[in-house]
């Protein structure tokens, strides 16, 4: 039998009788009250995960009298039906802890399902292990926190009736529908204090120094952090680079008497006759192609090229862990309290948005048509360009 759960003197009985109004889902257009969620945080981790986790429990509880169940490890726990109910003491005190006290991973598609990561090639169908346990705890819904390869995942099991709330996460700003995903703040941060840094032993050794970054097939990691940085280069996936142009700047620049050059490079980034550099493949993954290294091999034809003593510095994992900024903090709550409200009132198979200052939603299906990128010709490209960046391209 489950404990008691710890419910604060606020949340009575006043939620006691609420009706839903869920167009499409029955004639009447009413439901019972909700009374059991679920909750899991997949794909890569980013900053704010324990901030939704805390939102979403406290809102729960506090305003509605809702019971939480949070799943371990994301789809994995729902395959196997391993989590625990959450309660408030379980979210106290971890708003600016990095990670998730739930766990996470990319690697455990339901529809792809690989039971013996040993043999990844062996996959299975597990979604119906994943309806069965919905069923078996008794939940009215589901919020998944996660990148858009856990989204359109979720909008898939959506199609097996199971109600469904996404939360848009990923440090790379790439989820389409939301302006902004929280984690994607403090990576930034995190991706500048690093430049920051390398500009002193660029200046002091002469040197050009790359720095890589995340963000898959999208820039905004690079162009975000690359201009709050002062690079003098920024190669981004969305503007294949050519050699000759990136070299042209940093001679141009060594001629002026700028002895050093700070060179952001997105690990997406390619040149216009080149392809992505592929570090691994992993099969089973939302995300099975892995990229990274490409500051390596652009390091070597710089400093082929131009004769000038190169250094690269590829920040990885760096960029996910830590405390959360205080601004992905709010975002994150700001996203966790909505997708409550969400569940609440029957808007189910849809995720939380950011358009402008507005916290909204869109179909569920949106986020898995494909990335948002940076588009060539926007106001931030522009922008960069204006004060001499350089993106290769001319």
């Amino acid at each position: 039998m489950q404990p008691a759960l710890s419910v604060p003197w606020r949340a009575t009985a006043r939620k006691k009788n609420l009706l839903l109004t869920i167009p499409g889902l029955c004639h009447t257009g009413t439901v019972n009250r909700i009374q059991r969620i679920g909750l899991l945080t997949g794909g890569g981790d980013a900053p704010g995960l324990n901030a939704v986790v805390r939102g979403v429990v406290k809102a729960a509880i506090n305003s509605y009298g809702i019971r939480v169940f949070g799943f371990y490890d994301a789809f994995r726990g729902l395959v196997r039906g391993k989590g625990k109910w959450l309660h408030w003491n379980n979210v106290s005190g971890i708003l600016t802890q990095g990670g998730t006290i739930l766990g996470t991973t990319n690697r455990d598609n339901p529809f792809h399902y690989v039971d013996n990561h040993r043999r990844p090639e062996r996959t299975r169908d597990a979604s119906g292990d994943v309806v069965r346990n919905y069923r078996k705890l008794k939940l009215d819904a589901l919020i998944a926190v996660g990148g858009d390869g856990t989204l359109q995942c979720s909008c898939r099991m959506s199609g097996l009736g199971l109600r469904i709330v996404g939360v848009p996460k990923t440090i790379d700003n790439d989820v389409r529908g939301t302006d902004l995903t929280f984690g994607f703040n403090t990576a930034v941060t995190t991706a500048t204090e690093a430049i920051d840094k390398l500009h002193s032993t660029a200046a002091s050794h002469h040197r050009v120094m790359l720095v890589e970054v995340m963000g898959r097939t999208a820039g905004w990691l690079a162009l975000t952090s690359g201009v709050a940085g002062g690079a003098d280069v920024i190669l981004i996936p969305e503007i294949p680079y050519r050699l000759d142009a990136v070299c042209a700047k940093i001679m141009h620049r060594n001629r002026s008497g700028k002895r050093f050059s700070i060179v952001v490079v997105s690990e997406g980034a390619r040149a216009v006759d080149g392809e992505i550099v592929v570090r691994d493949r992993v099969a089973g993954s939302f995300e099975q192609v892995r990229l990274g290294g490409i500051s390596a091999i652009l390091a070597r034809q710089i400093e082929g090229r131009t004769g000038l003593e190169t250094r690269y510095t590829i920040l990885g994992h760096l960029q996910r862990g830590g405390t959360p900024t205080p601004f992905d903090r709010f975002l994150a709550t700001r996203f966790a309290t909505a997708a409550v409200e969400m569940v609440t009132s029957g808007q189910f198979n849809r995720m939380v948005s950011l358009r402008g200052d507005t916290v909204t939603s869109v179909p569920l299906s949106i986020p898995g048509c494909a990335p948002r990128l940076v588009s060539p010709r926007s106001q931030d490209i522009r922008m960069a360009r204006s004060i001499g960046t350089c993106f290769g391209d001319e």
